[in-house]
């Protein structure tokens, strides 16, 4: 037995705000979790000190599943993404104890690897077709072996995906108050497929090829947006309409053939039973995160596999490098894995987070140090105080609010 005896909430910005929690058991083992829900950070830190971390002082650190659903079934009020996310944060640390006791990577104890490495996608993005080639090309050169390409819409301000002018990374989050931006669905729906196919044009088929639609479409849509796509053998298009009403994904299948992923903003099985039971899309993207940890993300896993569906967890930059490393081991291990998003950290992320995953060929790996293979510098994290930042707000032409 290994009881915890110190549980700590930790909110630190170096590049972004991140929100870690350190477990700590009596034989001065350490347990790192992320617990970090961009725009609502603070939120999922108090549910953590306030309500959480009482409840574990004198627990075994062991009993992984037990904890689950003590936090689960014991709150009443059941999921959520601050709910989820910050068992998801308890979990994270009780695997990372679990492995370093044992002195295994996190893979090992899930069964061992499945794969060599876990294929992943880069961003790549522009202001316009020129400058998304660009980048294309320059990901391709990395050695990427598939890429999402968002390139700014005309007409339309603040794009999803595109960085601001003179900004290098993109990055929603805005100070004071949330930004807000229009949209113009008929503009993005003629220029979506003029992009994609100039990427297919210039550098042909012999990478995968991905788009975000971010949750903007409505069903019908969707379901042109993808015929539309078919010639361009799209990897997948992300989240083409908002994923509450699951039943709606059954209308784009009878549409098109292009493969549909979603799922970054459910939280738990029950949220994409029906898409993945009745076969609506292709690929899950529920993450580490904010699905309930590892634990619940593997029975999510495992659902999917029963009826063919892939995964494709979320990885933006907006989890922090405890997440990532996390999402690593469980990839490695899945038989149904499909791709992982990988966006890397923002300077100075790396003063903060001691990470021991790698890339190469277009495949990340999580490393094979003890536990989940990154490590916290406490002192490091205070020099970065918490940034208040919001998501942005979207509204349509007419200025009524539309999906961001």
């Amino acid at each position: 037995m290994s009881k915890i005896v110190d549980a700590k909430v930790i909110v630190t910005a170096p590049g972004r705000n991140y929100v870690t929690l350190k477990l700590t058991t009596d034989d001065g083992v350490v347990g790192w979790g992320d617990a970090t829900l961009n725009g609502r950070e603070l939120a999922v830190a108090s549910y953590l000190r306030d309500h959480v971390c009482p409840l574990l002082l004198g627990r075994d650190a062991h009993r992984i599943e037990d904890l689950w659903q003590y936090l689960y079934k014991g709150a009443y009020w059941r999921r959520g993404p601050v709910t989820m996310t910050a068992i998801a944060a308890v979990d994270i640390a009780l695997w990372d104890i679990k492995g370093k006791i044992a002195g295994l990577p996190v893979y090992q104890l899930l069964g061992g690897a499945a794969r060599d490495g876990v294929l992943v996608y880069a961003h790549a993005s522009g202001e316009g077709i020129s400058e998304l080639l660009d980048d294309v090309a320059a990901h391709l050169d990395q050695g990427y072996l598939a890429v999402r390409a968002q390139a700014a819409v005309p007409g339309v301000d603040k794009t999803y995906g595109v960085p601001e002018r003179g900004q290098n990374v993109y990055e929603p989050a805005s100070a004071a108050v949330p930004a807000e931006g229009r949209w113009d669905t008929e503009s993005y729906l003629r220029f979506a497929p003029e992009v994609l196919g100039a990427v297919r044009e210039r550098f042909g088929f012999d990478f995968h090829l991905l788009h975000d639609v971010h949750h903007r479409l409505t069903p019908i849509e969707a379901g042109r947006l993808g015929r539309d796509l078919e010639e361009h053998r799209m990897f997948w298009i992300e989240d083409p309409t908002p994923a509450e009403d699951q039943s709606a994904f059954r209308l784009i299948r009878q549409h098109t053939t292009t493969p549909i992923a979603v799922g970054e903003v459910l939280n738990s099985i029950w949220d994409c039973q029906q898409l993945i039971t009745e076969r609506l899309i292709d690929y899950i993207r529920t993450s580490v995160s904010h699905a309930g940890g590892i634990t619940h993300l593997r029975r999510i896993f495992s659902l999917a596999e029963l009826y063919g569906v892939r995964t494709g967890s979320h990885g933006a930059g907006d989890l922090s490098p405890v997440s990532l490393s996390a999402a690593l081991h469980v990839d490695l291990a899945v038989p149904n894995f499909g791709i992982q998003e990988y966006m890397g950290h923002a300077e100075p992320a790396s003063e903060v987070f001691r990470t021991s995953y790698t890339f190469s060929n277009g495949y990340l790996h999580p490393g094979d140090a003890p536990g989940l293979g990154v490590e916290v510098d406490e002192r490091a994290a205070t020099a970065f105080p918490y940034d208040p930042r919001y998501l942005p707000v979207n509204r349509r032409r007419d200025g009524s609010v539309h999906d961001w």
